[in-house]
């Protein structure tokens, strides 16, 4: 069964819980009849945020646009928290690296009864599995906001039974191994692994072995209510819109972060925060020109000779990206304070930056 997801010519599929194409006749993408750089690109899809773009070393780009927060006027900074949403999966993904280098799990291919033997079809859906998207597990979301719209109050463990009871009732979507979908559920299955195996809550888990060590101090679990002070103001068409249980993203999507710290992780992971034999492991190989696929945490979309590594997030008043192309030495990181259900302007940008910078 292929596997793999075609976008049409270069069009990047988005990530907003399941893949769903984009086509040329996008309206933004319409606006962009001729490309002169990354701030004149940003300027005329009305991107919101704050964005860096490096090449060979190199500043393409480097600012904010519009305002963090329009009641007050704070400006974008490269120091100002945003919710970077599914880009939490990141750092789960590289918890796990850490669990197997300390020997605590064995490898990527130890399946989930050996953690859980009471899991639906434990016995037949590995590590591997959830960190890219594998599983077959369905999605928690829809489910676990409904219940909180319904004035229930849930926790992780919760969430975590609502998916055994899902699997239970309903059975997975497709035989693990056999097929690739995004599904929430598998991040914060292996989040609550790694608080499991480890023995240490996983947001002190990734700021012990992650953000302490590479000096991100101002990356940390979000709360359901942001801290105006420290936070730029999310919005829904010009709204306020940053209110959200945290509980429910868990280790799927719960991180708040600052342009400056997505800069310092990804340029880390571009670097040597992984080995090379890990990398070998975490990110997609071979992947034909044209697709994009999963690794363990990472997506990589090839365009001819160029490679992309990423992932996007998304969540209430914000969506966010950090990326990187290896062949140009280049670093993207772009932390949106103005939602986007579409993922048209993440996907307008990757198109545009693959097409006329890196090619």
């Amino acid at each position: 069964m292929k596997i793999l997801q075609k976008p049409v010519v270069v069009c990047i599929i988005s990530i907003l819980g399941l893949f769903t194409s984009c086509s040329n006749d996008d309206p933004t993408n319409a606006l962009i009849t001729h490309y002169t750089s990354v701030e004149n690109l940003l300027n005329k899809i009305d991107f919101q945020g704050y964005a860096i773009v490096t090449k060979n070393g190199n500043d393409l780009l480097r600012q904010g646009f519009g305002l963090a927060n329009e009641d007050t006027g704070l400006p974008q900074d490269y120091n100002l928290a945003y919710r970077i949403g599914s880009v939490t999966k990141t750092l789960t993904a590289a918890a796990i690296v850490q669990l197997k280098r300390d020997g605590i799990i064995n490898n990527f291919n130890q399946t989930l009864n050996e953690f859980d033997a009471q899991f639906p079809n434990g016995d037949q859906i590995t590590i591997a599995h959830l960190l890219s998207h594998q599983s077959g597990i369905p999605d928690y979301q829809s489910v676990a906001e409904q219940t909180f719209e319904d004035g229930q109050t849930l926790d992780e463990i919760d969430i975590y039974n609502i998916i055994t009871e899902l699997i239970a009732e309903d059975g997975l979507n497709f035989t693990p191994g056999s097929n690739k979908q995004y599904s929430n559920s598998n991040y914060l299955i292996a989040a609550l692994l790694v608080q499991q195996v480890s023995g240490i809550p996983y947001h002190q888990y990734i700021q012990q072995k992650i953000f302490t060590p590479l000096g991100m101090l101002n990356s940390f679990k979000g709360t359901d209510e942001i801290e105006l002070d420290t936070h730029a103001q999310g919005y829904l068409d010009r709204n306020a819109n940053s209110t959200y249980p945290m509980s429910i993203p868990f280790g799927a999507g719960d991180f708040s972060s600052t342009p400056k710290d997505m800069e310092t992780w990804t340029n880390a992971v571009k670097t040597n925060w992984f080995s090379q034999s890990e990398k070998i492991e975490i990110f997609a190989q071979d992947v034909p020109s044209g697709y994009v696929d999963f690794g363990l945490g990472w997506f990589t979309t090839q365009q001819g000779n160029t490679t992309l590594y990423w992932h996007g997030g998304d969540i209430n008043g914000y969506w966010s990206m950090i990326g990187f192309v290896p062949e140009y030495n280049a670093t993207i990181v772009l932390l949106s304070n103005q939602q986007d259900d579409t993922g048209t302007q993440r996907n307008t940008i990757i198109e545009q930056l693959l097409t006329n910078e890196f090619n």
